[in-house]
C-alpha cells in the first residue's frame, strides 16, 4: 500500500544520500517552510551518516539549525506579506490545516515572542510558529535570534540519537513521541533556570 509517511521519509533520506550537508540544510528548510518532511527523519539519518564518518555530529546540527531557520524565515514572511486570509485560502495545498494554524497562533499569542523559542522543541507547533510571528509583524531580528537558538537543541538530540544508534537508526520512528516529551521537559527546565537566572540578576541590580 502506498505510503505517504513512507514516501517522504524516503525523499528525506535521499536528499542527505545525495547532497551530503546541503541534503541536511535542504530537508530541514522544506520541513520548516511548513512542507511536510519530518525532522524526525532528518536528523537520525544525519546522525547516522555522521556515525558512519562522512559527517560530523557538531556539522549536522549547525546545518540542520540553519535549515531550520531559512524555511522558517520562509514561512514569516509569507505570513507577514500573506495574513491570516492568504493561509486561510491556500494553507490547504502544503497541509496547513486550520486547526494547526489556530493552535499556533494561540500558542503565540498567549507566550508572545518567547514562543518562538519555546516551541522549535514541540510537537507540530515548531513547524508552524512562525506563521503567526509573521503575521504579528514579530521584529525580525528576535525572531531570527529565538529561531535559530530554539531550533539546536532539537537538531542536536535527534541527530545523537541517530548517531548512537548506528545502523539501527531507524528504530526511533516507534519512539519519536517519547523523544518529543524528553526533549520538552528538557526545554522547559532550561528555560525555567534561564528565567530564574536573569531574574536573580535583575534583582542584584
Amino acid at each position: 500500500m502506498f505510503s505517504l509517511v513512507e514516501y517522504v521519509s524516503n525523499l528525506a533520506i535521499y536528499l542527505i544520500e545525495s547532497l551530503g550537508y546541503w541534503g541536511v540544510f535542504l530537508g530541514m528548510t522544506i520541513e520548516s517552510a511548513c512542507i511536510p518532511l519530518p525532522s524526525e527523519v532528518i536528523m537520525p539519518f544525519a546522525g547516522y551518516v555522521a556515525w558512519e564518518g562522512q559527517m560530523t555530529l557538531w556539522g549536522i546540527t549547525l546545518v540542520g539549525a540553519l535549515g531550520n531557520l531559512t524555511g522558517s524565515l520562509i514561512a514569516y514572511f509569507v505570513g507577514w506579506w500573506g495574513g491570516r486570509p492568504f493561509l486561510e485560502k491556500y494553507g490547504k495545498y502544503v497541509l496547513i490545516s486550520h486547526s494547526k494554524l489556530t493552535l499556533a497562533e494561540e500558542w503565540f499569542d498567549k507566550y508572545g515572542h518567547e514562543a518562538v523559542l519555546i516551541s522549535r522543541v514541540l510537537p507540530v507547533i515548531r513547524t508552524f510558529i512562525s506563521l503567526p510571528a509573521g503575521i504579528a509583524h514579530m521584529n525580525l531580528h528576535k525572531f531570527i535570534f529565538y529561531t535559530f537558538v530554539g531550533s539546536l537543541p532539537w537538531c542536536l538530540a535527534l541527530g545523537y540519537v541517530g548517531f548512537i544508534l548506528g545502523p539501527n537508526w531507524t528504530t526511533i520512528q516507534q519512539y519519536w513521541h517519547y523523544l518529543d516529551i524528553l526533549v520538552v521537559v528538557g526545554a522547559v527546565a532550561f528555560l525555567a533556570y534561564v528565567i530564574y537566572h536573569y531574574r536573580g540578576k535583575s534583582h542584584l541590580e
